[in-house]
Protein backbone atom coordinates (compact mmCIF):
# COMPACT_ATOMS: atom_id res chain seq x y z
CA UNK A 1 0.00 0.00 0.00
CA UNK A 2 1.14 3.47 -0.81
CA UNK A 3 1.63 6.24 1.07
CA UNK A 4 -1.85 8.19 2.21
CA UNK A 5 -2.09 12.27 0.67
CA UNK A 6 -1.46 15.09 2.80
CA UNK A 7 -4.55 17.08 2.85
CA UNK A 8 -4.49 20.69 4.99
CA UNK A 9 -7.27 22.32 5.11
CA UNK A 10 -6.47 25.04 7.74
CA UNK A 11 -3.67 25.76 9.46
CA UNK A 12 0.21 25.66 9.37
CA UNK A 13 3.37 24.03 10.47
CA UNK A 14 6.27 26.32 9.64
CA UNK A 15 9.34 27.86 11.92
CA UNK A 16 8.25 30.41 13.23
CA UNK A 17 5.77 29.81 15.37
CA UNK A 18 6.96 26.34 15.75
CA UNK A 19 10.51 25.71 16.58
CA UNK A 20 12.47 24.02 13.75
CA UNK A 21 12.48 20.46 16.16
CA UNK A 22 8.76 20.63 16.77
CA UNK A 23 8.52 21.57 12.85
CA UNK A 24 10.62 18.40 12.01
CA UNK A 25 8.47 16.23 15.09
CA UNK A 26 5.13 17.23 13.30
CA UNK A 27 6.86 16.19 9.71
CA UNK A 28 7.91 13.10 10.69
CA UNK A 29 4.87 11.65 12.73
CA UNK A 30 2.45 12.86 9.74
CA UNK A 31 4.77 10.99 7.60
CA UNK A 32 4.39 7.95 10.50
CA UNK A 33 0.09 8.20 9.53
CA UNK A 34 0.53 8.60 5.79
CA UNK A 35 2.47 5.43 5.96
CA UNK A 36 -0.22 3.67 7.28
CA UNK A 37 1.12 3.97 11.62
CA UNK A 38 -1.84 4.32 14.01
CA UNK A 39 -0.30 6.09 16.45
CA UNK A 40 -1.39 6.35 20.21
CA UNK A 41 -0.27 8.32 23.40
CA UNK A 42 1.73 10.65 23.85
CA UNK A 43 2.17 11.43 20.09
CA UNK A 44 -1.86 11.13 19.25
CA UNK A 45 -5.41 10.60 20.99
CA UNK A 46 -8.32 10.06 18.98
CA UNK A 47 -10.90 12.99 18.79
CA UNK A 48 -14.34 11.27 18.67
CA UNK A 49 -15.91 14.41 19.54
CA UNK A 50 -15.24 15.83 16.26
CA UNK A 51 -16.11 12.60 14.21
CA UNK A 52 -15.21 9.55 13.96
CA UNK A 53 -11.72 8.55 12.67
CA UNK A 54 -10.26 12.20 13.62
CA UNK A 55 -7.26 11.91 16.05
CA UNK A 56 -5.06 15.36 18.06
CA UNK A 57 -1.78 14.73 17.19
CA UNK A 58 0.70 16.50 20.37
CA UNK A 59 3.99 18.15 19.69
CA UNK A 60 5.71 19.78 22.64
CA UNK A 61 7.56 22.60 21.63
CA UNK A 62 10.00 24.46 23.52
CA UNK A 63 7.27 27.29 25.33
CA UNK A 64 4.33 25.82 23.90
CA UNK A 65 2.50 22.46 23.18
CA UNK A 66 1.09 22.21 19.84
CA UNK A 67 -2.10 20.23 18.91
CA UNK A 68 -3.14 19.06 15.02
CA UNK A 69 -6.08 17.30 14.46
CA UNK A 70 -6.67 15.10 11.89
CA UNK A 71 -8.46 12.81 9.72
CA UNK A 72 -7.92 9.68 8.76
CA UNK A 73 -9.59 8.92 5.45
CA UNK A 74 -8.93 6.42 2.85
CA UNK A 75 -6.51 7.37 0.85
CA UNK A 76 -5.77 11.04 3.00
CA UNK A 77 -4.65 12.40 5.67
CA UNK A 78 -6.69 15.33 6.38
CA UNK A 79 -5.55 18.20 8.60
CA UNK A 80 -8.39 20.25 10.07
CA UNK A 81 -6.86 22.23 12.21
CA UNK A 82 -3.49 23.65 14.09
CA UNK A 83 -3.66 25.37 17.34
CA UNK A 84 -1.18 26.22 20.36
CA UNK A 85 -2.33 24.19 23.52
CA UNK A 86 -3.42 26.95 25.85
CA UNK A 87 -5.95 25.04 28.13
CA UNK A 88 -6.59 21.71 29.61
CA UNK A 89 -9.91 20.75 27.07
CA UNK A 90 -9.66 21.63 23.28
CA UNK A 91 -11.38 25.06 22.81
CA UNK A 92 -15.19 24.47 21.75
CA UNK A 93 -14.50 26.63 18.99
CA UNK A 94 -11.82 24.49 17.62
CA UNK A 95 -13.92 21.69 17.53
CA UNK A 96 -17.13 22.91 15.81
CA UNK A 97 -14.66 24.28 13.63
CA UNK A 98 -12.95 20.91 12.72
CA UNK A 99 -16.40 19.21 12.73
CA UNK A 100 -17.51 21.86 10.19
CA UNK A 101 -14.23 21.05 7.89
CA UNK A 102 -14.95 17.87 8.10
CA UNK A 103 -18.25 17.64 6.81
CA UNK A 104 -16.87 20.04 4.38
CA UNK A 105 -14.76 17.74 2.77
CA UNK A 106 -16.74 14.60 3.57
CA UNK A 107 -19.16 16.38 1.08
CA UNK A 108 -16.84 17.21 -0.86
CA UNK A 109 -15.08 13.66 -1.55
CA UNK A 110 -18.35 11.77 -1.47
CA UNK A 111 -21.11 13.91 -2.52
CA UNK A 112 -22.84 12.92 0.15
CA UNK A 113 -24.85 14.62 3.23
CA UNK A 114 -23.08 15.95 6.56
CA UNK A 115 -20.79 13.63 8.15
CA UNK A 116 -20.91 10.95 6.32
CA UNK A 117 -18.04 8.82 5.22
CA UNK A 118 -17.06 6.62 2.28
CA UNK A 119 -19.64 5.12 0.03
Amino acid sequence: MGEKDLIILEGEIKTPPFSSEARVEAGVLIRRIQQGEALSMPHSRPMPGIGQGCHELRITDETVSWRIAYFVDGDAIVILDVWPKKTLKTPPQVIRNCQRRLRQYQSARYGKGEGNGPK
